[in-house]
């Protein structure tokens, strides 16, 4: 037993990895170090801080005194999956691990990433107060017009210019390039990262399938009053975005009631979220649902 639950501790590094190289949005992931694990299974613990702004400097009282206040709060995670894989008898635990470790990376590239992402884009664009823009984008002018509107929007705002990411997809970031003008590169210059995002995983809303009684395939789809998403752009400090694996469980034969097979239980928990002060750091351009 001892073997079996080594070996599914130290799969969550290789998962994490694979996890990172797959998915378009890890790039948006907060540093792990601030965040730690709540008292629950799906609760993080980040750091939030406020500060007072300028006031009056007297020459004969000084510095007014301000404040400055630094707190641990509690966030409950909104994404919280998981499946259950047999995998028949192997000769040895490590046998079972190498055909677990490719059933892992598979199934994390081909479906627990397009969901996270699709779950990401989602939520984000689905926050009160966040910037959403719906317009129909024809050709490369069309939207390279639209991408300037939302720079110009965000600066307004005084958004940070560093850390912004612009998320696209691919048949407009194609007709932007087809444009190959000084201005149509100019408009992609300003940003920290351009990702190229399939037309699957960006939705304004999705449904997440239970993967019960009419939805045994799981997985996700694009919800009913949804419209789909030209680009987005996002800066990086206005998120809350954390992931973590749970250690995978696994289940030898000798301990499987149902069949002589090895069980793997996979879980993903995360959260993704936004400061409430920061909303301006997001801007969502979409079509007509």
């Amino acid at each position: 037993m001892s073997n079996t639950i080594e070996l599914a501790k130290s799969f969550v590094p290789k998962l994490d990895e694979c996890y990172r190289l797959a998915s378009l949005t890890s790039v948006l992931d907060g540093a792990p170090e601030l965040a730690k694990q709540g008292a629950n299974a799906n609760e993080l613990i980040i750091p939030m801080m406020s500060m007072d702004g300028l006031a009056d400097y007297s020459r004969n009282g000084g510095y007014v005194q301000g404040g400055v206040t630094m707190t641990n709060e509690t966030v409950k995670c909104n994404f919280d999956r998981g499946r259950r894989f047999d995998v028949d008898v192997m000769d040895d635990l490590e046998t079972a691990g190498l055909a677990f470790g490719r059933l892992s990376a598979q199934f994390i590239r081909d479906k627990v990433v397009p969901e996270l992402d699709a779950f990401r884009f989602a939520s984000y664009c689905g926050i009160s107060g966040v910037t959403k823009k719906e317009e129909t984008l024809a050709d490369g002018a069309a939207t390279v017009a639209a991408l300037s509107a939302a720079v110009t929007a965000m600066d307004d705002e005084e958004v940070t210019a560093t850390g912004r990411y612009l998320f696209i997809t691919p048949t407009l970031l194609q007709g932007i390039n087809d444009m190959d003008t000084t201005k149509s590169k100019k408009v992609l210059e300003g940003f920290e990262q351009v990702i190229k995002v399939p037309q699957r995983r960006f939705y304004t809303a999705i449904k997440q399938l239970s993967g019960k009684t009419g939805e045994e395939a799981g997985g996700y789809t694009k919800a009913t009053d949804a419209a789909n998403i030209n680009f987005a752009i996002v800066q990086k400090d206005a998120l809350i975005q954390y992931t973590k694996h749970a250690a995978p469980k696994i289940i030898a034969p000798e301990n499987n009631p149902d069949a002589d097979a090895y069980v793997f239980g996979y879980r993903m928990v995360g959260i993704a979220k936004a400061y409430k002060n920061m909303l301006s750091g997001m801007y969502f351009s979409h079509d007509k649902a």
